[in-house]
């Protein structure tokens, strides 16, 4: 595999991060967002969902967004008899947005992120290298 090649799926890998900190951050941003009455559902929470993806120019595997999805999980409800969004039993559904799991997920997306910069900046430093002896 040569120099350009492992530019390329770092690239993939930047894209494919910096799309799953595009959807933690609307996640982070709808967090407390619920209903005006208590038949509208609350914001759920999204998922990024990877897979690999065989580029056959490079003959590489590289990542991509397979597709951006709801999470599942049930609603968190709360005891809100006074709020127009509480139910007949006067509890509220909330997000199923968990601040301190999108915290993670935003570092974890960060430092891969910054892998896939690193390796770039090798592979560029590395073919400048190449070049400076070749002349």
């Amino acid at each position: 595999m040569d120099l350009y090649h492992s530019i390329n799926i770092a690239a993939s890998g930047m894209k494919a991060q910096g799309t799953r900190l595009r959807i933690v951050a609307e996640n982070l941003a709808n967090a407390d967002s619920i209903g005006d009455n208590p038949n509208q559902a609350p914001f759920r929470r999204q998922l990024t969902i990877f897979a690999d993806e065989h580029d056959k120019a490079m003959d590489a595997n590289r990542v991509i967004v397979k597709k951006i999805t709801e999470d599942p999980s049930e609603f968190r409800r709360e005891y809100q008899p006074n709020h127009p969004a509480a139910d007949a039993q006067g509890f509220v559904r909330l997000p199923n947005v968990h601040t301190l799991i999108e915290l993670m997920d935003m570092r974890e997306a960060s430092r891969s992120y910054e892998a896939n910069v690193n390796v770039m900046e090798n592979s560029r430093a590395m073919l400048t290298r190449t070049i400076d002896m070749l002349r």
